[in-house]
């Protein structure tokens, strides 16, 4: 993984940013959060990055907990695999030796993440009293044990959750917002906005709202019936007609209905800009030949969604070139995990998309702020938390249509009312 820094003006009160001032807990041996020393801190601008923070800042745990995070969905979510009525996440909060909070959140997806909520509470359990008991140690040494705690894609999404509840706790506790600790590239994103699958009468109603909110993308969930799916994309393209718009099949369409879709597509004059995980996620062949007919015959490209699980899965997707975008999600592989994943696909040449399961502002806004701080990703699916008919999170940052701005403040902004939610 390559070095993403930035350049900071630390002064020696920066060093503890966060006071354990109203703790209801007595905390551990008190140890330095850093091993930077004030003497360090007063020199002229240090670099100092995601990498750096692995080996120098040292973590110390003082309360660790998980509650259910459920949230009412303004309507249901239906896609060719399953349906969402409301959102029955994981919420993690995690509390350093020097009061600085840091907030992560489990996404739960029926037949998509691993992980159900009741499983996801227990694992989440687990490692909140492994961080309560562990000693101070390196972010680097730390992570690395929930990896092995919660290893694989069999507990990605309770690993994610996990690792961007310390990240953010470590980002407040050094006074930087995640965007810079990224890398800095910009604090705003530009996000599409989800279509479920639902009638052409529905679908063309939000594409006309979602056009006067600003929005250029829409994504748009196909893959249950091939001839509905038709009716509903020419339904939204006479009532938006400029708009750019990425299929989503999830995993529902044989290869050939796959290429039929975007037959009728380019006969009506119709050709989307993305066209994301055409077949099951195992059918390596069918992927590779929808990718071969989409790329040459109509020039649009295949994202791997459920497919790209793992480093394995990408590198497989590389050698093979079974796909000309891999669609990164916090959830399939953790925060570790997708900045490895990254780092391969800009060297293989593959296009990156960030997107989500169906989360809150705490886990979208972490993602938001890594596509932000990286500014390597072509595409962004991060509309979420826009689908809810409740915020559990105070304000993180600034929603203006499609366009998201990460306010200039340490830590990931997103400050959940966890009252609200024992």
């Amino acid at each position: 993984m390559g070095s993403i820094g930035i350049s900071l003006h630390l002064l020696p009160h920066s060093l503890l940013l966060c006071s354990a001032a109203g703790s209801t807990q007595s905390p551990k041996r008190a140890r330095p959060i850093s091993r930077i020393s004030p003497r360090m801190a007063l020199a002229t601008p240090i670099t100092f990055g995601f990498n750096n923070l692995l080996e120098t800042f040292t973590v110390n745990v003082q309360r660790a907990e998980n509650r259910p995070l459920n949230v009412p969905l303004i309507a249901p979510f239906t896609i060719a695999t399953s349906r969402l009525d409301k959102v029955e996440n994981v919420a993690i909060r995690v509390e350093l030796s020097n009061g600085c909070v840091g907030w992560g959140e489990t996404p739960i997806l029926p037949f998509v993440t691993a992980e159900d909520q009741h499983t996801a509470m227990v694992k989440a359990r687990e490692v909140c009293d492994f961080l309560l008991r562990s000693p101070a140690k390196t972010l680097g040494s730390l992570l690395g044990e929930i990896g092995g705690l919660l290893p694989g894609y069999e507990f990605a999404s309770v690993r994610a959750g996990v690792e961007m509840a310390l990240i953010d706790a470590v980002s407040r506790s050094i006074g930087v917002p995640l965007w810079r600790l990224f890398g800095g590239a910009s604090n705003t994103i530009t996000t599409d906005i989800t279509i479920p699958i639902v009638s052409p009468g529905e679908a063309a109603t939000l594409a006309s709202k979602y056009r006067e909110q600003g929005f250029r993308t829409l994504k748009l969930k196909v893959g249950k019936n091939l001839i509905s799916d038709i009716e509903v994309l020419l339904a939204i393209r006479a009532v938006h007609p400029d708009c750019d718009f990425i299929l989503d099949a999830n995993e529902g369409y044989t290869s050939e209905e796959a290429i039929q879709v975007l037959d009728k597509l380019y006969e009506v004059g119709v050709s989307p800009v993305l066209f994301e995980q055409p077949v099951h996620r195992d059918d390596w062949e069918g992927l590779g030949y929808v990718s071969r007919i989409a790329r040459d015959k109509y020039g649009v490209s295949v994202a791997a969604d459920e497919s790209c699980r793992s480093l394995v899965d990408v590198k497989k997707i590389v050698a093979e070139n079974l796909a000309d975008v891999v669609n990164i999600k916090l959830a399939k592989v953790g925060v570790v995990g997708a900045l490895e994943i990254i780092e391969v696909a800009k060297s293989s040449g593959l296009t990156l998309m960030i997107g989500g399961m169906v989360e809150t502002r705490l886990a979208m806004g972490f993602a938001g702020h890594l596509a932000a701080g990286l500014g390597c990703f072509k595409f962004v699916d991060l509309d979420t938390p826009l689908l809810l008919s409740e915020d559990p999170v105070r304000e993180g940052y600034e929603v203006s249509g499609a366009v998201y701005t990460f306010k200039n403040a340490r830590g990931n902004g997103g400050f959940l009312h966890w009252k609200n939610i024992a």
